[in-house]
């Protein structure tokens, strides 16, 4: 849409069309106020979408995020979206040499699979126990933890009180997280397999004193209820298409191709000042909602900087011909890769990890962990990949903070993606080069995104996939009613960066449309 199709004044603007910003659109809409929709670039969804990233190649992969587990079913519900996940039949598997002998750790596929899993890798049924003791824990957690993320924030004490759990609560927020798994487990690829829940885009130790590790945990294990992450049915593109769909059909228009640059606001009235191709425009809003990173709203509102983000991860998308069979011939390829296939994850691992990258140095052995979203949801590809067996790969590498890029963003990607492809290969009967497909120009269908490319390409902080670290799930200091609150009354910040952001959630989009609402109420 040009600036042709935008007039003059709205009940609300919202900056960005990501899935938060689409969510906050649909609902303020839905509740008959006018909304203005702005977003930078061509399309909306943000980080949140589907792409064709190889020539000629017919797969709409989830280019930047992959998974779904922190968005409320009430959310789908409220909106009437034509949205679906579907449930891994694998949670995980984790390749090891012990002995010897290539062998792993599968967890799901029932729980006598898992149980025998465990025993094959420990020798007995005590690390199964652990787990099923620990995980027992996190899942009574989630149960109490979830649903208030579409409440009003509750103080530190009345989250306590809901999870009734002290044990529960020392382990989850008030040790670090290394002190629990430590206590629970012994076996070092086990301790690894827990662990990783608490580093998805988080540069930390288990043993941080920050906790930043243990708010990254809990976001991990909370989703649904159950901490279950599931296949979007389509890809990711099919959320955002729906929550589009939905916000257009409750009237809000939605302006692609229209950067905003500027708010100004009294605290009662605002304007945002947008760009376009054809030049300047403003548009004027009782209400604004950022669905930006809190850098950027400082940038538009002229505020304080906050403190520096900086992520920490090399995404990378792969269309493979056939799936790499593994050393380990006790589990099927299909198995291994339909869940999260765990490299280099081991607890020790990790930790050597972090501390090369913390040094500045590219570690040696790079952490990652990988999954294959058409072992569970084939649609995204055409029917030419689909019938002749492709499939895709999405590979999350952890410890690759942003400081380790800045001297050569293009030699340290290749360099991190060749050593950490050559730790997957360690664990396969073939490499995975010869598994790759070809694009219509003959090159091998990969691609890798450093820190430093998710902040060119979205603009993300630091390249930080949830804008800064992310936060407990109760109120603090200036948090506000719903974590969204800034320094000007009528201007809100929806984006991941909110309290109770991060992952593909919604949450605070519905959060910024419910303190909207009430505000217009009161």
């Amino acid at each position: 849409m040009t600036a042709r199709g935008v007039r003059g004044s709205y009940d609300a603007v919202v900056v960005g069309a990501g899935h938060n910003g689409l969510v906050a659109a649909a609902y303020l809409a839905r509740a008959g106020r006018s909304v203005l929709v702005l977003e930078r670039l061509g399309h909306t969804g943000g980080a949140a979408v589907s792409a064709r990233p190889f020539t000629g190649v017919d797969a709409r992969l989830s280019r930047y995020s992959y998974l779904v587990s922190l968005l409320p079913r009430k959310i789908v519900r409220d909106l009437g979206l034509d949205f679906r996940v579907r449930p891994r039949a694998v949670s995980s598997y984790t390749p090891v040499e012990r002995d010897g002998r290539p062998t792993g750790l599968l967890v799901g596929g029932g729980e006598r699979r898992t149980r025998a899993s465990f025993a094959r890798l420990t020798g007995s049924d005590r690390a199964y126990e652990a787990w099923r003791r620990f995980y027992g824990m996190t899942g009574r957690v989630a149960q109490r933890v979830f649903p208030t993320l579409t409440e009003p924030l509750p103080t530190r004490e009345e989250l306590r009180r809901r999870i009734d759990d002290e044990d529960a609560w020392r382990a989850l927020f008030e040790e670090p997280i290394g002190v629990a798994i430590e206590e629970h487990f012994t076996d070092d690829l086990v301790r690894g397999v827990v662990l990783t829940d608490a580093l998805i885009g988080t540069f930390a130790d288990a043993h941080d004193p920050s906790l930043k590790q243990n708010r990254c945990f809990l976001y991990h294990v909370i989703g649904g209820g159950t901490g279950a992450w599931d296949v979007p049915v389509g890809g990711m593109g099919a959320l955002t298409d729906a929550l589009a769909g939905a916000a257009r059909a409750a009237g809000a228009v939605l302006a692609t191709g229209h950067e905003a640059v500027r708010i100004t606001t009294d605290g009662d009235a605002a304007e945002v000042t947008y760009r376009t191709t054809d030049g300047e425009g403003v548009a004027a809003a009782r209400h604004v909602l950022v669905n930006a990173s809190p850098q950027e709203l400082a940038a538009l509102t002229s505020g304080p900087a906050p403190a520096p983000a900086e992520g920490a991860q090399l995404k990378v998308n792969m269309v493979l011909e056939r799936l790499p069979a593994l050393r380990d011939r006790a589990v099927d390829p299909r198995e291994a890769f339909a869940g999260t296939f765990h490299v280099a994850e081991g607890y020790e691992q990790l930790a050597a990890a972090h501390a090369e990258a913390a040094a500045g140095r590219v570690p040696a052995v790079p952490p990652s962990e990988i999954y294959c979203h058409t072992l569970t949801d084939p649609t995204i590809l055409g029917p030419g990949p689909a019938g002749r067996g492709h499939h895709t790969l999405t590979l999350f590498g952890l410890h690759a903070p942003a400081r380790l890029f800045a001297r050569d963003n293009d030699a340290v990607r290749e360099r991190l993606l060749r050593a950490t492809l050559a730790q997957l290969d360690a664990h396969l009967a073939e490499p995975l080069a010869g598994c790759l497909a070809r694009d219509a120009e003959g090159r091998p269908c990969i691609e890798a995104k450093s820190p430093l490319d998710l902040e060119r390409d979205l603009g993300l902080p630091g390249g930080h996939i949830f804008h800064r670290d992310l936060s407990w799930p109760h109120a603090g200091e200036g948090t506000g009613r719903w974590g969204v609150e800034t320094a000007h009354p009528n201007v809100l910040l929806c984006g991941a960066g909110a309290v109770r952001g991060g992952g593909v959630s919604g949450v605070p989009g519905h959060n910024a449309a419910m303190a909207v609402l009430e505000a217009s109420r009161d």
